[in-house]
Parts: structure tokens; sequence; C-alpha cells
């Protein structure tokens, strides 16, 4: 008899704890004869433990006041929401440390160009692409909120609360398919909502394209590269849409992948 095919749904609850018991000791079987997916899983263990050593304590946390009195500024039942909701406010709470930890990053161009034009801030839609990267590229159980099993729904949904027609790039022949895709708030600077889409490789390698409209005003035309630690970021912007791919990968193989994003986008 055919042994039941074990899921990758399986193997992530199997990481979170929360698989079932009646499924525990086929899924243990499973990892007993696949070395390579115990150091697969073993590396998403490593990412959820290093997320809640950094960023627990923030639940023991106030949410900073400036960023309450923002929300509550802007009446209705957003204000309400965030000051009554202690899961928003971790949230919150949550944002603001990550965005702290990357505002202070610095630019590399792609080519040319002086040292200090190199080392300057880059425009905010590509430091909150780097943003969204960290923050949901770990996730194992809910990394995006619409999976690729839906990308008919995913790319109408995404177009029309972005206000322009998206198109998803296949990453194939690059090694990547795409998991699925989440809206994203713009800042306070840039109201306008944003559409991720995340892509995997086989060993679980994330990368994934962040995209705006009404990028025009960033003035951002040309194709740059920027990076924080480990984490690179190629950006452009191509007529109203910005568009920003973010994996911790060498620059050479993102820059690849980025050449055939903006291919397909441009054919």
């Amino acid at each position: 008899m055919t042994k039941p095919a074990i899921t990758e749904a399986e193997l992530q609850a199997h990481v979170d704890g929360q698989l079932p018991e009646a499924a525990r000791a086929r899924v243990d079987a499973y990892l007993g004869e696949n070395p390579h997916e115990v150091r697969r899983l073993a590396g998403y263990s490593a990412q959820n433990q290093g997320l809640h050593d950094t960023y627990d304590h923030a639940l023991d946390e106030a949410v900073p006041a400036h960023l309450i009195a923002r929300v509550r500024g802007r009446g209705g039942w957003c204000g309400t929401w965030l000051a009554r909701a202690p899961v928003m406010r971790y949230a919150a709470v949550l944002a603001w440390l990550v965005f702290g930890g990357l505002i202070g990053w610095q630019l590399r161009g792609m080519q040319g160009g002086s040292e200090s034009a190199r080392a300057a801030a880059a425009p905010s839609f590509a430091r909150q692409a780097a943003i969204a990267h960290v923050v949901y590229s770990p996730e194992v159980r809910h990394p995006v909120e619409v999976g690729a099993d839906q990308e008919a729904h995913l790319v109408a949904w995404l177009s029309k609360r972005i206000g322009a027609q998206l198109r998803v790039p296949r990453l194939a022949e690059q090694g990547y398919s795409l998991v699925g895709g989440r809206l994203l708030p713009g800042t306070p600077d840039e109201r306008a909502p944003i559409a991720q889409f995340m892509y995997q490789d086989a060993k679980g390698q994330r990368l994934t394209l962040y995209v705006r409209s009404d990028a025009d005003r960033s003035r951002e035309t040309a194709f740059r590269f920027a990076q924080e630690k480990n984490i690179g970021v190629f950006y452009w912007v191509d007529q109203k849409l910005g568009y920003a791919l973010s994996g911790d990968i060498e620059k050479n193989e993102l820059l690849r992948v980025a050449h055939a994003v903006y291919q397909q986008l441009n054919p």
C-alpha cells in the first residue's frame, strides 16, 4: 500500500508544534528518511526563535504615544480599534521596532556614481519593501494572505486595491515558484496600498516583489540596488508603478531574477 504523501502544510505545522498527534509519527518517520528536509525545517525553527527572541518583549511595551495620537487623529473605527485591541497594539509595536531597526540603512548604487551618492537614503518605497520582506518572509504558516492556488483571484483583488492592472512574473526558469501575495498598507507619507508577491525556491529561499502605484512621485526611475546586511533590494519605477525585489541572496543572483521580472513586465 502506498504511503500517503507528506504535505508542505504538515511540515510547516510540525515546525510550529501544531501538528495533530495522529500525523506526528508519520511526519517524524518521513523526516527520518529525508535529512535534507530536517535541515530545511531547522532553518525555519531558527527563524521563528530569532523572531521570538527579538520581539516577544514588545508584548509588554506600550505603543509609542505619537503613533496612537496619529491614528486617533484620523478618527473613526481605526483609532478605536488600535486603542482597544491588544493584538493590534502588538502588531503596531512590532512594525515600529522593525522600521526603527532598518531606517538607517544605506544604499550602494548598481553602477557608477560617487560614494556619497551610493550612500544616499533609499526612497521610502524601496525601504518599506525591505521591511516587508524581513517581516513576512520568515513566516511559516501564513506567509501570504492568498495562495498561488488562487492566483487569478489574487491578481484581480490586488489590482483593484492598487488601482492598476498587475501582472505576476513567472520565475520557474530562475528556480522560483509563486507562494502567493498579500495587501499591505501604505506609509503615512505614501498612503497608496501596496501589493507584495512572494516566491520560493526548492530550498525554501524566499524573494518578495513589492509593488505600489503612484510611484512616479519618487522620481527614482533608474534600476538601482540597495542593501542592509544580508537583505538586498533591486528597485525601479516603470511608468506609475514602483517595483522592488528583495531577498537574502547574492547580489548577482538577485540581479538575475530582477532582470527576468523586468523583462516580463516590459515584453
